[in-house]
């Protein structure tokens, strides 16, 4: 290795990873566990660039290096200020330039053994990528299928106390995958953020054990699951859970039972059905909505929306789904869901 730089594959030899990007480059995606010390905030970054576009290259380094530098001993004076001398960091910013060279140059002047990420960021998207093209095909993947309201993510969840692996898409896109699944208290990751999530967890994974997946569709909410992985997903061997109506109306009145406290909310995503329902119905479960009458309107969304949808869409689209076996059960409570997924696990 070169010295004072480092790849890709050497990220787990440092103490710490630091991303010297603008936070708003942050916000959208970093590399796994690193914090963000910006040597350019965000409206300093427009600063320098308008400079170096509007004026020269010279103007926009000389004033760009005075920011540089102040924001460098900001650092060095509070969140590093109790670093021993045997800290060993990784920087980084966008193509492993200017930014990222900067900050490592100060701390080797320091004294500590500060490497920077060759490439940066650009770097390891790159390896992302290339790592979910890589992983996905080795996976022994079991899809838990099932329409809306069978406790699928619940069953995910059971399997992973009972020490199964297990692949929450839902839980990385912060998404339940319906037209009612965005979650009230927090935001969904950007996709490259997504995308980052869902590599780290791949690589978690032992290839030689069952890898338990939800059915999902391409898009979960506003993120796409990447096409090698639906792909793989698709051809994966299915389990189905063959709820009762009434069991699974009981779950989503439970599950969803947070979207009673937004009215407003809740119609505005209901309104999102407006080309798939009739303005006579989607005038019903508003109305439903507003008087706080989730069971009856997640009954007709159950018969009306989620049910013909799942029709039309899972034998298509998994070519496991007309072979998979069936479980067969009228308690999606605690109790029923650990006993579906004692019984997906004894399927083998």
């Amino acid at each position: 290795m070169q010295k004072g730089v480092a790849t890709v594959a050497q990220l787990s030899g440092f103490d710490e990873i630091i991303d010297a990007r603008t936070p708003a480059e942050f916000a959208e995606d970093h590399l796994p566990g690193a914090i963000n010390l910006p040597v350019l905030d965000n409206a300093q970054r427009v600063i320098v660039g308008t400079i170096y576009k509007q004026q020269s290259a010279f103007d926009a380094r000389r004033i760009g290096a005075a920011m540089v530098a102040a924001n460098i001993a900001h650092h060095l004076g509070t969140a590093l200020r109790d670093k021993p001398r045997t800290w060993r960091p990784l920087i980084y910013c966008w193509r492993g330039g200017q930014r990222s060279g900067s900050f490592t140059t100060w701390l080797r002047m320091v004294g500590w053994d500060a490497c920077q990420l060759e490439g940066g960021y650009k770097a390891f998207r790159h390896h992302v990528i290339a790592s979910i093209e890589h992983i996905t095909p080795t996976l022994d993947l079991r899809v838990v299928c099932g329409p809306t309201g069978s406790a699928k993510t619940r069953v995910l969840e059971a399997l992973a106390e009972l020490g199964a692996q297990t692949l929450d898409l839902e839980a990385l896109a912060a998404h339940k995958g319906s037209v009612l699944g965005a979650l009230p208290d927090r935001p969904q990751p950007a996709q490259k953020h997504f995308e980052t999530m869902l590599n780290a967890r791949l690589e978690a994974l032992d290839p030689t054990r069952p890898v338990y997946v939800e059915a999902e569709s391409r898009k979960i909410g506003l993120v796409f699951v990447p096409e090698p992985l639906i792909m793989r997903m698709r051809a994966a061997p299915c389990v189905m859970i063959d709820a009762t109506r009434e069991a699974r109306l009981e779950f989503l009145v439970r599950d969803y039972a947070y979207l009673g406290d937004d009215v407003a909310g809740l119609q505005r995503n209901l309104q999102r059905l407006r080309e798939l329902q009739s303005k006579e119905t989607l005038a019903r479960w508003h109305a439903l909505a507003a008087a706080g009458a989730l069971p009856a309107l997640f009954g007709e969304l159950i018969d009306l929306h989620y049910d013909p949808l799942y029709r039309r869409s899972q034998d298509g689209n998994y070519a496991g789904y007309a072979k998979a076996p069936r479980l067969h059960t009228d308690d999606l409570g605690p109790n029923g869901v650990r006993e579906l997924a004692r019984r997906i696990i004894a399927l083998g």
